[in-house]
């Protein structure tokens, strides 16, 4: 629809959006979600629910002659009270695969967490429009990415000119999975997570299933991937695993077999790689769970801690040492009949001399620096040549 103002508003659909698996129609606009409805009416806690609802690797793709481009969004902004404030989301406007803009939603809904209680409450705030203008005046390729860590509702997309779907880029479709790290915690942009990061050096096209606290080998999420098409597919599982202290190796390996057995019933001969934990000290030998530490949060810091035991681990209770022996052992065992699975130890992504160069701020994330390095050393090893992501094993 073409305004008296000369402004296009194009309808927000899945025509435009990519690395989302559902759009929900809400009083204001439109949700992206990275589960799909069914999987979303089996999530067991609000964790998940607000970790899904965040849009990591989601953005919007057009091609336009437009030179000026305005977006309407309700972003969720965070409140952990007695933690340090959290930076708006950046949403990163790209030319032809290249940043041009910036910018970010100052103000939105609010949600306050109480990370004591794990309590929570919303207050509704404005609409908030984002401009980008001095786009060049030329037929472009134009990205919208939505800010990896902030929920937001998308209410309107104007143009100076009128745009179109893309199309079908040729790159292959990279459907992955995992936790907090996958999700882009610590980095600072959506294009500066690492697997947004490592899409872009193997030439992929991401939908990122990373969620915040969520990589737990939930059978609803491996549905998700099942039913996703795609034509590589990765799974990092471990760290969730340990700092919520879920479950017990007994119950971890069949649970992780039960969790590929169902990714393979929709992907039965894409390459799957399986990626252990990197490397984290607090819970290389330590169990789960973590928790923050509070003394260092009432000094304005954020960091965690765990409080598990390292005796337990002689009965069954799971540390990153021990996820990553079963990882690899599980690998091994189904691969005879399994050619296109493969196993990658994530220390080779990042070790501990990589954490003494680059150690993890909070002690859980890594910072802008270390998604950067994990990226280049994932693009290298699962992209490379001879990866299981290469073309010649696609």
């Amino acid at each position: 629809m073409t305004t008296r103002h000369g402004w296009t508003t194009t309808p927000i659909s899945t025509d435009i959006l990519r690395g989302a698996l559902d759009l929900e129609r809400t009083g204001r606009g439109v949700l992206p979600h990275r589960l799909p409805a069914g999987a979303r009416r089996q999530i067991p806690d609000d964790q998940l629910a607000m970790a899904e609802s965040q849009p990591s690797g989601v953005r919007l793709a057009f091609r336009t002659r437009a030179t000026a481009v305005e977006l309407d969004v309700v972003a969720t902004k965070r409140v952990y009270p007695g933690a340090p404030p959290r930076p708006d989301g950046v949403y990163e406007l790209l030319v032809d695969g290249r940043p041009a803009a910036r910018a970010s939603a100052p103000d939105g809904d609010t949600l306050t967490v109480d990370l004591a209680s794990m309590t929570s409450q919303t207050r509704p705030g404005p609409v908030e429009t984002l401009r980008f203008t001095g786009l060049p005046d030329e037929e472009k390729d134009v990205e919208i990415w939505l800010p990896h860590d902030e929920t937001t509702q998308l209410v309107a997309l104007r143009t100076d000119a009128p745009l179109r779907s893309p199309g079908r880029s040729g790159r292959p479709v990279w459907l992955h999975h995992g936790s907090s790290i996958s999700h882009g915690s610590n980095a600072t942009s959506p294009t500066g997570t690492w697997p947004a990061l490592a899409a872009n050096l193997g030439e992929a096209e991401l939908i990122n299933l990373g969620f915040s606290g969520s990589a737990l080998l939930d059978p609803f999420t491996a549905r998700a991937m099942r039913d996703t098409p795609a034509d590589l597919i990765s799974v990092k599982i471990g760290i969730n695993l340990v700092n919520a202290d879920l479950m017990r190796l007994r119950a971890f390996g069949p649970a992780v077999h039960g969790f590929l057995d169902t990714i393979r019933e929709g992907h039965p001969t894409a390459p799957l790689l399986v990626v252990s934990p990197i490397c984290c000290p607090i819970h290389e030998t330590t169990p789960g769970p973590s928790a923050p530490d509070y003394s260092a949060m009432s000094e304005g810091r954020l960091r965690f801690v765990a409080i598990g035991d390292p005796g337990e681990s002689s009965a069954g209770k799971l540390t990153l040492t021990v996820i990553r022996d079963e990882l690899a052992r599980i690998v091994a065992q189904r691969t005879p009949a399994d050619p296109h699975l493969h196993y990658l130890d994530g220390l080779d992504l990042y070790g501990e001399s990589d954490h003494a160069e680059l150690p993890l701020p909070d002690d859980l994330h890594p910072d802008p620096a270390a998604h950067r390095r994990i990226a280049e050393r994932f693009a290298r090893l699962a992209f490379g040549h001879d990866g299981p992501f290469a073309p010649c094993n696609r």
